[in-house]
Parts: structure tokens; C-alpha cells; sequence
């Protein structure tokens, strides 16, 4: 593999994304967020603080999830059914540099988007502090934990642009697109299916449960949400367990995907 090659289709992909008007999900965010801060603490009894944080870190979450699974099923989907795929294998470029550099191009795009969101964010909470003194009389906004968290969710969303681009590479952007939605929910559930099969009398169930949770991605592990919004941070340990189980996924995937191309005739 070359490292320019991957760079160049990755700020290829980069700029590609970035036309599609993919940046109108930050509009969008404010305004959602902007409502949300204006009238949340009005309807919330003595928590009015913790809903916000709440609410703009799950938005902010979903939103990225989205632009993740959308994009990411047709990045090299759509080589394919347009075609251009032909032009670019008679090129020096690996399929391995081509999954790589897509890859890394859309990550940028989610990194872009996951900075300016935090901002907005940051912002807003700060707004919504210095407009209402009672909300936050006894509490301030955690910072350092909320950066910690959203640095997790970048590593999440990377494992799910590695799902979304696996599926992308042997079916329809539609079912690679069910497919990824389909891993992100149960990758949040996994452990909870591991508890179904516990408290399951029939072996079947059991066996199903535990190899779900062994073969699925347990995207829990990378979601610190419930806990920074009480600006607590999770031991280093955990932090750096959680970040190496995540690299490991995005590598494995990204391996399964390069197999699944390779093996394709165009």
C-alpha cells in the first residue's frame, strides 16, 4: 500500500462528502438545540441541566449516526453500480488503499461535524447558564468528561463507517443500510442479550445470545454519555480498554471488507 495514494482518495472522498451538503446537519442541530435549551428547563422540574446535556449529546450522536450509515453504505457502492470502479482498477491503487482512503475521508467529514457540533454545543450550554441562573445555580458545565465522551463517539462512529462500508461492498446501499442500522442497535443492546440468555431456561436461546455478543461490536463499551453528564470519567483503564476494543473492530472490519472486494470480478 501507498500512504499518498490513501491520502489522496481519502481527501477525494473528503470533498465529495462535503458537497453533498452533508454540513446542513449543523443548521439543523442548532436549531434543534437551540429549542431544546430554550424550553426544556421550563418543562423539567429541578434537572433542567442535566436534560439539556442530555439531549444535545444524544442529538449530537445521532446525527452523526446517521451521516455515518447513510454515506458510508454508498461510498463504494457507489463505484460500483455507477460503474467507476472500471476506471479506477487499471490504476495503481489497491482495493485495500481504496476501502482505506474511503475510510479515512468520511471519518474526517464525522470529525469535522462532531467539532463544530461541539462547539455549538458548548456554546449553547454556556447561553443557557448565563441566561438562567436557577437551572445552574448548583452546577457547572463538565467540560473535560463531555470532550472524553465525544472523543469515544468519534471511535464509535469510525466502527461504523468500517460496518457501513462492509455491507456496502457485497450488497444494495438499501440493505447495507438495514443492515448497519441493524448492528448499531444491537451493538448498544449486546449485553443485554447476554442478560436474556442468563435468565433463559432453554440452552438454544443461551447459546445464540452469547456468540450474538461475541461476534457482534459492543458499542456500549465506547458510550460514556450517562456518565459524563454527572462529570464523572471513567478510570484509564476502562478508557484505554474501550479504545483498543474499538481499533480492533474498525481494523477487523476493514480486513473483511478489503477480503469482499478482492474476491469481486468487475
Amino acid at each position: 500500500m501507498n500512504l499518498k495514494r490513501i491520502w489522496a482518495i481519502a481527501t477525494n472522498c473528503f470533498r465529495e462528502v462535503i458537497r453533498d451538503r452533508i454540513l446542513y446537519f449543523l443548521g439543523f442541530y442548532a436549531l434543534l438545540l437551540g429549542l431544546a435549551v430554550r424550553i426544556l428547563p421550563d418543562v423539567s422540574a429541578t434537572a433542567g441541566d442535566k436534560i439539556v446535556m442530555d439531549f444535545g449529546l444524544g442529538l449530537l450522536g445521532i446525527l452523526s449516526v446517521l451521516v455515518a450509515i447513510f454515506v458510508g453504505t454508498s461510498l463504494v457502492n457507489k463505484e460500483i453500480e455507477k460503474r467507476t470502479i472500471l476506471v479506477l482498477i487499471p490504476k495503481p491503487i489497491s482495493r485495500a488503499e481504496l476501502i482505506i482512503g474511503k475510510h479515512l475521508g468520511l471519518s474526517g467529514v464525522i470529525a469535522v461535524m462532531l467539532t463544530v457540533m461541539t462547539v455549538i454545543y458548548f456554546v449553547l450550554l454556556a447561553w443557557s447558564k448565563s441566561s438562567a441562573t436557577a437551572l445552574w445555580a448548583d452546577s457547572t458545565i463538565p467540560y473535560l468528561p463531555i470532550l472524553v465522551s465525544i472523543l469515544y463517539l468519534f471511535l464509535e462512529l469510525m466502527v461504523i463507517v468500517a460496518v457501513a462500508i462492509a455491507f456496502g461492498v457485497f450488497t444494495s446501499s438499501l440493505l447495507a443500510t438495514l443492515f448497519s442500522f441493524g448492528i448499531y442497535l444491537m451493538g448498544h443492546f449486546s449485553t443485554d442479550l447476554v442478560k436474556l440468555g442468563e435468565i433463559s431456561d432453554n440452552a438454544g436461546v443461551s447459546w445464540i445470545t452469547e456468540n450474538l455478543y461475541k461476534v457482534l461490536p459492543d458499542l456500549s463499551r465506547l458510550n460514556f454519555r450517562n456518565d459524563v453528564v454527572y462529570g464523572v470519567i471513567p478510570d484509564g483503564q476502562t478508557l484505554l480498554t474501550s479504545a483498543i476494543y474499538g481499533i480492533i473492530y474498525i481494523l477487523l472490519l476493514q480486513a473483511i471488507a478489503i477480503f469482499i472486494l478482492s474476491r469481486r470480478q468487475f
